[in-house]
């Protein structure tokens, strides 16, 4: 079936070389596998091997030509088809190497100049509370990043006209040197001096960014956290980190800190908390009420509850991080030993013991 390249990149047939270069790499970022949700992977990769192969006939002067008087595909092979596009960092495609092919003169690494370099990853902490993470929520956070400069795409000249072939490597990017040693000419291939292997050399400067391309720029991120997120856990929003010359941006990696609650003990998804009752509220059992995370509970606390006995309220703790349900809020009881006493109660207390006491004498007495 016959495709329309023009009507993949969202150009017209009477688009120029560098209107054909935006599109691609406008669509290349949006659709490029390593960005792609999970469930739609699949997907992005067709999309992504389309618009490659599209940019690869309308980029080269005789495949287009070719391909605007047949209308037809056959005979073009992008050379994408049987790529593998699951890491842009790793093993797989490097996004710099296939643009640089479409756009930079072909594929001969001999005689290609530098590739283009994706962006830098960044890193934030963002501190939270215990109550974030019970409930989940959204932070806002403010970093500093490189941006594509927008008055000169990025190219770091003044206008199109600006740049120029670098005449010392024609274009290349490299230098080749040989030398005759005893066992014969012996060739080393370095990267121009004279444009540092960019094979074009700028003449005049944008005056914004003055000839990076690059800006460097204030921006606000609103950030999803995620019910039960832990402590020293990192979020990746991709695409935050800073701009490259390749067209993809780095990421930004945001590590979660725990700030410690005043009230509560976090461990695992399980919150503790230490609840202080009276002598005679352990001896009697009482109803007493306790701070949980989302405001008060009642807790009853049976007769003859003795120091350190833990309770478990159900449900009352942590949500579990990407699942179901939630941990345990673990009341440890501590029993008050009283002081300053009247003298009443020191006189009850007295009887008490003297009570205990006889109880015990007279069980004694029975054994023997």
């Amino acid at each position: 079936m016959t495709k329309d390249y023009y009507d993949l990149l969202g150009v017209s047939k009477d688009s120029s070389k560098a209107e054909i270069k935006k599109a691609y790499k406008k669509l290349a970022l949006k659709y490029h596998p390593d960005r792609a949700p999970e469930e739609n992977k699949k997907e992005y990769e067709e999309k992504f091997k389309e618009i490659n192969e599209a940019a690869s006939v309308l980029a080269d002067e005789d495949k287009r030509s070719n391909y605007d008087q047949f209308g037809s595909e056959e005979g073009f092979n992008s050379g994408f088809g049987n790529a593998d596009y699951s890491d842009v960092r790793g093993g797989g495609v490097d996004f710099g190497d296939i643009f640089d092919t479409l756009f930079g003169g072909g594929g001969n690494h001999g005689n290609r100049h530098r590739s283009p370099q994706n962006g830098a990853d960044l890193g934030y902490n963002l501190e939270i509370e215990l109550e974030d993470v019970v409930h989940g929520g959204k932070k806002t956070i403010n970093i500093t990043k490189l941006e594509e400069c927008k008055k000169c795409d990025g190219s770091g000249a003044k206008s199109s006209s600006d740049i120029k072939q670098c005449d010392n490597c024609q274009g290349t990017g490299y230098q080749r040197r040989t030398q005759r040693t005893p066992f014969g000419l012996f060739s080393t291939t370095t990267s121009c001096t004279s444009c540092k292997g960019e094979g074009n050399i700028i003449i005049a400067h944008c005056s914004k960014c003055h000839g990076n391309g690059k800006i460097e720029v204030d921006k606000e991120i609103e950030i999803d956290i995620p019910k039960g997120i832990d402590n020293g856990l990192k979020l990746r929003l991709a695409g935050e980190g800073d701009a490259g010359d390749s067209g993809i941006e780095g990421d930004l990696y945001v590590t979660i800190h725990v700030s410690p609650h005043s009230t509560f003990e976090r461990q695992g998804d399980d919150i503790y908390l230490e609840a202080p009752i009276s002598f005679s509220e352990a001896a009697l059992g009482t109803e007493i009420e306790i701070p949980i995370i989302d405001g008060k509970a009642s807790l009853k606390v049976p007769a003859g509850t003795q120091t350190g006995t833990l309770f478990n309220m159900k449900g009352k703790g942590i949500p579990h991080l990407q699942s179901y349900g939630s941990g345990s809020q673990i009341v440890k009881v501590v029993v008050k030993t009283p002081t300053n006493l009247t003298k009443k109660q020191k006189e009850l207390l007295n009887d008490f013991a003297k009570e205990k006491e006889q109880t015990l004498f007279k069980r004694i007495k029975s054994v023997f």
